[in-house]
């Protein structure tokens, strides 16, 4: 049975710039073969079982050829998939959308094509440079800075694209800037028309400087030139993180929490770790664990609060077999996700961390009491040691492990760190943490970071993204 492709358009900047439509397209998707230039954190919204088929090219850089990637959608909708092709900007502006098209008809593959928001206007809009506006600019002209057919690859025809009265919009062209605004001077376009550099932040000048002043800016980035390019038309209520970038690490939980917070201030919030969890737990064998004869329980996080009731209901367990047995939480985050399940728990340390879940643990057992610590693999020891120091029974049942994914070490202002396990992986893959400034979820994530030689560490005074959030707002002030 034959599956189908939709050519979807992902938009750019931010993931929620794809339509609505587009993100049902990847919601459902059996399969989804994407691109570099994808929005931060977009991914994230296909299903936990779509196969991620990654077919990137940028600056160059070619993972596979076009014939083979539309080999590959050819491939995924014949053993009967629903594929997602997901490409940055519009599938047709400059992102050879038209010819997997082609491919697919030629194929007999049913396909679709769901625009998106190309680059070309948006990232010049979001600038604050409208690509036309009324006295100004009647129209605008997009131009890729890359074309295989010239000998030099730079667009064909600089006297033509001089001459044009409009706003030209170039995509790609930030490594070769100084190139093309040699090119278009020579060939007369005034040496004082105005130019901008558009991307995660605005460079504005002339045609005669703008090629020296972006050599650094990070790309991708899109170059405008014309009258239209000195404008700018942006929101003048600055919020406080405006400018601000922020590093995210941990599960998509954690991120998406923390990714709202901060980019409702304003910050520029990059994934530069994900990670996914792993069950290290049966439902039989938790069950079995329960018949131990605890006094407590205490869930080191929300994803171990969150998986042992799921494991339970899994097992048929009947909570109410859990009667008698006091519950202890890491942090509210925690406290609610049980609440959410029904259990409310008894204890929560004054301070959101493990090391301080262990010492109220000690102070509230009495002498005899057993206690379970269920959480990850890599929670730390620090509860251990608290309760085993003031002679209290104890036993660790993992839950789940945390699997780290690609590091993007992209710089940052500030590197968000959600437990110690988060920091010993982030460095483990190669990770610059000697020039990161590091902010941390409690005490002992901090001494981690510490200890592992960051230049500036943080530390939140909630497990929480209003904690985390609060402690940057206070660092950023002070710098200002």
């Amino acid at each position: 049975m034959t599956g189908s492709v939709m050519l979807v358009g992902a938009g750019c900047l931010s993931r929620d710039l794809i339509t609505v439509r587009g993100l049902e397209c990847l919601r459902r998707a059996d399969a989804v073969v994407y691109d570099d230039l994808l929005a931060d954190g977009l991914l994230e919204e296909a299903r936990p079982d779509a196969r991620l088929h990654y077919v990137g090219k940028r600056s160059g850089r070619h993972s596979l050829p076009q014939r083979e990637i539309s080999a590959l959608l050819i491939g995924l909708a014949r053993r009967g998939q629903q594929v997602c092709r997901l490409k940055g900007g519009d599938p047709f502006v400059f992102g050879r959308g038209g010819e997997e098209a082609e491919a697919l008809r030629e194929a007999g593959i049913p396909f679709q094509v769901v625009p998106g928001i190309s680059s070309c206007i948006a990232v010049p809009e979001l600038a604050g440079i409208p690509v036309t506006c009324r006295g100004l600019s009647r129209s605008f002209h997009v131009v890729t800075a890359h074309t295989a057919g010239t000998p030099d690859g730079l667009p064909e025809d600089f006297d033509r694209l001089a001459a044009l009265d409009g706003t030209l919009v170039f995509l790609m062209g930030l490594s070769r800037l100084e190139e093309l605004a040699l090119r278009l001077i020579a060939a007369g376009k005034p040496a004082d028309t105005p130019a901008a550099v558009a991307g995660e932040g605005v460079l504005r000048g002339t045609l005669a400087g703008i090629g020296r002043e972006a050599r650094g800016f990070p790309g991708p980035a899109v170059v405008v030139v014309g009258p239209a390019a000195a404008l700018d038309l942006r929101d003048q209520s600055v919020l406080p993180l405006c400018g601000v970038s922020v590093g995210l690490t941990g599960t998509a939980r954690l991120r998406e929490s923390l990714r709202s917070a901060f980019e409702a201030l304003g910050a520029r919030v990059r994934c530069i770790q994900p990670a996914r969890l792993e069950d290290a737990c049966t439902a039989p064998e938790l069950a079995e664990c329960l018949a131990g004869g605890w006094n407590w329980i205490a869930f080191t996080s929300p994803n171990g609060a969150e998986i042992f009731c799921r494991l339970l209901r899994a097992a048929g367990y009947d909570l109410r077999r859990l009667a008698g047995i006091r519950l202890a939480a890491v942090g509210p985050g925690t406290a609610r996700m049980l609440a959410r399940q029904g259990l409310f728990a008894d204890l929560v340390p004054g301070r959101h961390d493990t090391a301080s879940l262990g010492g109220a643990l000690a102070g509230a057992c009495s002498p005899g009491d057993r206690v379970l610590l269920a959480g990850a693999e890599n929670a730390g020891s620090a509860p251990e040691q608290a309760l085993r120091e003031a002679g209290i029974s104890c036993e660790r049942r993992v839950l789940y492990r945390v699997i780290p994914g690609p590091l993007d070490d992209r710089p940052v202002d500030y590197l968000v760190f959600g437990s110690a396990g988060g920091v010993e992986s982030y460095c483990r893959a190669g990770g610059a943490l000697e020039r990161r400034t590091a902010v941390c979820i409690g005490t002992v994530t901090a001494g981690c970071a510490a200890k592992s030689g960051a230049a500036r560490v943080l530390t939140a005074p909630s497990a929480s993204a209003q904690g985390l959030t609060a402690v940057i707002l206070d660092d950023v002030k002070e710098k200002r």
